[in-house]
């Protein structure tokens, strides 16, 4: 029996049907799911994924939209390059492709933040039309399975594993084959402690013959990352309204709200000091915070102000804005920062 043949069985009983991008499904859902997930745990992705799709029911609805408004039902989710090229496509397509994802891989990936694996699985889980993938789940699969030894990331196994799954990926029921091999590598075949047992296609599998599944994908060792230390401004004021600071269009948390930044005491203090037009006055140090990113550790020493009797701040900029924490929803701001003032 073929490889498909096995999965798609497979995944009639046991494979994943619930999940909410799952219901009446189509691309558009598919799309939103796809760069959501990317990175990211299916657990988490739910509760975000069900408001986005409450507000931004179709690409017309998210073209229309604001970046703010988009940021704002992302905030939380991180990687938030993600949400900003959702945005952009969304435009492009209503421009370009009458509000409608394309039905061809070359048109697909053109768009920004669409790859060829999130084209592939857009065009077979959202057209039903025969398209390999290549995500996370699919490359540990696939690497088991056919005793892809050695870095995945290189691009020589990267090579050979899309050959792989482009020789795997039958001709028709393209759609449920597609979901079974990600459930499978989410389900069974995990990154530790896989259910080879219940794999319903262990007989072939290289790794499992050679009890290979603890070596193989092979576990690269992680770089020590850099750590940035930062200071920020936590200004309160009488009505225990919060400032906050819009960031540049560049860098972590690119056009994000956040507290004022600064990678020294004195350069924050001189902030404070344009923005209220006051004499000086004392910051109390608050417990550091600390958060990881991809390519760095970020070490922030928040800095409280009380901010009562020097309210003649400079509102004319539209950089700052003073807020509620009850209505930090309505902006996109860092989940760091909103753990921060939830404490």
């Amino acid at each position: 029996m073929k490889f498909s043949t096995k999965l798609i069985r497979w995944h009639k009983t046991d494979g994943r049907k619930d999940l909410p991008w799952q219901q009446k499904k189509n691309p558009y859902k598919v799309w939103v799911s796809e760069i959501m997930l990317q990175q990211t745990q299916v657990s988490t992705v739910i509760p975000f994924y069900i408001s986005f799709l409450k507000r931004f029911p179709n690409v017309k609805e998210l073209a229309k939209s604001s970046e703010e408004d988009v940021m704002s039902f992302w905030s939380g989710l991180g990687y938030y390059s993600r949400a900003r090229n959702l945005h952009k496509t969304s435009k492009l397509l209503v421009d370009k492709f009458n509000g409608k994802l394309p039905g061809s891989a070359s048109a697909l990936i053109s768009l920004p933040g669409i790859g060829k694996s999130t084209a592939g699985a857009i065009l077979s889980l959202g057209y039903d039309k025969r398209a390999p993938i290549l995500d996370a789940n699919v490359k540990r699969v696939l690497s088991r399975h056919e005793q892809i030894e050695g870095d995945l990331s290189k691009s020589s196994n990267i090579k050979k594993l899309w050959s792989i799954s482009e020789r795997l990926t039958p001709l028709d029921q393209c759609a449920i084959y597609n979901q079974a091999i990600m459930d499978l590598g989410a389900l069974i075949c995990k990154r530790s402690n896989p259910k080879c047992k219940r794999c319903p296609v262990k007989k072939d599998c290289l790794s499992f013959k050679k009890n290979l599944t603890k070596d193989i994908p092979k576990k690269v060792d992680k770089k020590s990352k850099p750590s940035k230390n930062v200071y920020w401004l936590i200004a309160i004021d009488k009505d225990e309204n919060i400032l906050l600071k819009k960031r540049n269009k560049e860098g972590v948390w690119a056009g994000l709200w956040s507290f004022p930044e600064s990678s020294s005491k004195e350069k924050l203090r001189n902030e404070y000091q344009t923005l209220f037009k006051s004499k000086q006055k004392k910051l109390k140090s608050l417990p550091e915070i600390n958060h990881s990113f991809s390519h760095f550790n970020l070490r922030a020493k928040p800095l409280l102000l009380n901010a009562e009797n020097c309210m003649q701040h400079n509102s004319n900029s539209r950089k700052y804005k003073w807020i509620k924490k009850t209505r930090l929803k309505s902006l996109g701001v860092p989940s760091p920062v909103k753990r921060f003032l939830e404490k």
